[in-house]
């Protein structure tokens, strides 16, 4: 699907709002839907006409140690999940990402995000290609790297490109999700401080990870959105030495000059709204033309994984 146009015709329009729901995550995976569903809902009555959730909103961040148990949170797709999200979608209107713990096949994983159109149908999913293997990020354990390439989904309200995460670092998806037609990128986040290195350093790598995603707004035109959990989530008890992550939240949005048009509390659940003139994407390609000045013809060393 990697640069195809997949989902229903979008309606065309200018201003679209976005919602992402920023949350914290208990242990019960029951609770932590019904509560997603309820920022969806608050998202929707608020104006929202896109809804986007943190990544794998269903359960506490499951990749803090290596344990097979947790293979028993993952679910098909569909599933329990994209049919709640489904309805959900349906009767509101709006179109929704959820991220979840894709059970593929027998012993066959992926970290994956669905969309939900806004007439309930599956617009399609996008499955984590870069995944980490970090102190309390141990994801190469859990999930295979996707498949699927970098798909773009027509929805009702506009065409949205899709990254999970880590994939958030990585200026080749953006790049790619753009030239795919892509004009709202989502990244479902689930990232914070693991270790207590102090507040100057704490400031220091969260204004990395806004920059890194505030520069794929400027180098391809689009609207960047990242919706990040909340709160402190300690390890299982004897799996690691550290006290767990503590995630910084900040959900954002940002425009296609890169400026932060709206970012949620470091601390706090929150439903964070955004107003998207995706009239915007025209009016700053013509004044900042990077696609217009790229030379393809230059860039063949990129598929190499480095160059000697």
């Amino acid at each position: 699907m990697s640069g195809e146009l997949a989902g229903s015709t979008v309606v065309s329009q200018s201003n679209v709002v976005i919602g992402l729901v920023q949350q914290r995550c208990g242990e019960s995976t029951a609770d932590n839907l019904q509560r997603a569903l309820a920022g969806i809902d608050e998202a929707a009555g608020r104006g929202a006409q896109v809804v986007c959730l943190q990544e794998l909103f269903r359960s506490r961040y499951p990749c803090q140690s290596e344990e097979s148990a947790r293979f028993g949170q993952a679910e098909p797709i569909p599933g329990p999940s994209t049919e709640a999200l489904s309805k959900r979608a349906a009767a509101l209107g709006v179109v929704i990402i959820g991220s979840l713990f894709e059970s593929r096949a027998e012993g066959l994983y992926h970290n994956t995000a669905v969309v939900l159109d806004a007439d309930g149908s599956l617009a399609g999913r996008y499955r984590k290609m870069h995944i980490p293997d970090d102190p309390l990020y141990y994801e190469k354990f859990y999930f295979t790297p996707g498949d699927l390439g970098f798909p773009v989904f027509v929805t009702r309200f506009a065409r949205i490109g899709v990254g999970v995460c880590w994939d958030q670092w990585f200026p080749e998806g953006a790049r790619l999700s753009a030239l795919a037609g892509a004009q709202l990128l989502f990244y479902p986040t689930a990232i914070g401080w693991q270790f207590d290195e102090g507040s100057r350093e704490d400031a220091a790598q969260h204004d990395a990870w806004e920059t890194a995603q505030r520069a794929h707004s400027i180098a391809n035109g689009v609207f960047v959105a990242a919706v990040n959990r909340v709160g402190h989530e300690p390890p299982p008890d004897g799996c690691h030495p550290s006290d767990g992550i503590r995630f910084w939240g900040q959900s954002f949005v940002s425009d296609p000059f890169g400026r932060v048009i709206a970012r949620a509390s470091v601390d706090e659940e929150e439903v964070l709204l955004a107003e998207c003139d995706l009239a915007a994407i025209e009016q700053t390609r013509r004044g900042w033309p990077f696609l217009r000045d790229r030379r393809v013809d230059a860039y063949a060393d990129l598929t190499r994984r480095y160059r000697d």
